[in-house]
């Protein structure tokens, strides 16, 4: 059994607003085992790219431990995790905005060689730079090319290669496919998989498609306003899913096929609960057909359905 390369617990993240704070993640505990995939699903605004980014210090955690390696990272200095930093890499969502216009993707990819000093000379920044572009399909007759000059795929290879060229250990994946057409998404989903086996990356992939999550994920974890409200492996997520979020989600994803147009899909109705102070209770109740006075008293703790398995709701039966 593979141990736990990343461990988080109570994790919380609120931003101070002119209305109140705004619950962004709050109180969100997962472990991601070394060489696995956890896939983080939900709507727009729900948390999981900030989820993301707290991992990573680029936003500074408001309470609860990130443990990575078993050493709790979320208080440290920014001189402090400065060492931490190479084993813990991000890929954007998109891939134009996230690259300076103005380098080559020689030396977009060679950049953070550079910042963190771990190159003797140029030659050596070259041959690590031309090999990683080997990797992840990048032409060396692109490396003197600009990031306009290039076509989404292509931008998004040079993000991924980017995020391994210092050979971190866990990678967070903000949504890298969604700017994409769906050929190339498939391209860049195959790619990542191939370069997970073989540089034994362990993953967080962020997305609002469960379809694409489906492929890449060994668990999944499904968020709403902040909140875990399941929590499984892949293959149960699809197969029995309980909290009605998550079941909204999976009668969204389209189904090529004409017999599927008469499918009775569950429609979401009610307005989305404020994450500025949001009151006691389940976020999802609001909006939840089977809702009672009772899923607004208090919080909803996550519960094990079956091994492995955790949902945050008094209704599972329904």
């Amino acid at each position: 059994m593979s141990e736990n390369l990343l461990e988080v617990n109570n994790l919380k993240k609120y931003f101070k607003t002119s209305g109140g704070m705004l619950h962004a993640v709050d109180d969100v505990s997962f472990v991601i085992p070394a060489g696995k995939t956890m896939g983080v699903v939900g709507e727009s605004g729900c948390g999981k790219s900030t989820l993301g980014r707290t991992l990573l210090q680029l936003y500074q955690p408001t309470a609860g431990e990130i443990r990575f390696r078993g050493e709790n990272i979320a208080n440290l200095s920014k001189k402090e995790f400065h060492k931490v930093r190479p084993k813990m890499q991000m890929i954007f969502q998109d891939p134009y905005s996230s690259l300076n216009g103005r380098m080559t993707v020689q030396q977009l990819i060679a950049e953070p060689l550079i910042v963190n000093k771990v190159c003797r000379n140029k030659k050596e920044i070259e041959d690590r730079v031309n090999k990683m572009m080997d990797t992840v399909g990048l032409a060396s007759r692109l490396a003197m090319s600009y990031p306009h000059e290039l076509d989404g795929g292509r931008r998004q290879r040079i993000g991924v290669a980017r995020a391994l060229i210092l050979e971190p250990e866990f990678v967070v994946c903000d949504e890298p496919v969604s700017a994409l057409d769906v050929s190339i998404q498939a391209q860049i989903l195959n790619l990542l998989m191939d370069l997970q086996e073989q540089m034994g990356l362990t993953y967080m992939f962020i997305t609002h498609d469960l379809s694409v999550v489906k492929h890449i994920s060994d668990e999944i974890m499904v968020m709403y306003l902040g909140k875990c409200v399941e929590k499984a492996p892949a293959e149960e997520i699809f197969r029995n899913p309980v909290h009605p979020y998550t079941r909204a989600l999976l009668a969204a994803i389209p189904i090529p096929s004409v017999e599927s147009c008469h499918k009775r899909r569950t429609l979401l109705q009610g307005e989305v609960t404020n994450p500025i102070n949001p009151k006691p209770g389940c976020r999802f109740a609001a909006r939840c057909q089977y809702a009672t006075d009772a899923c607004r008293q208090g919080e909803i703790p996550l519960k094990e359905v079956s091994p492995g398995h955790f949902a945050a709701c008094i209704h599972m039966e329904k």
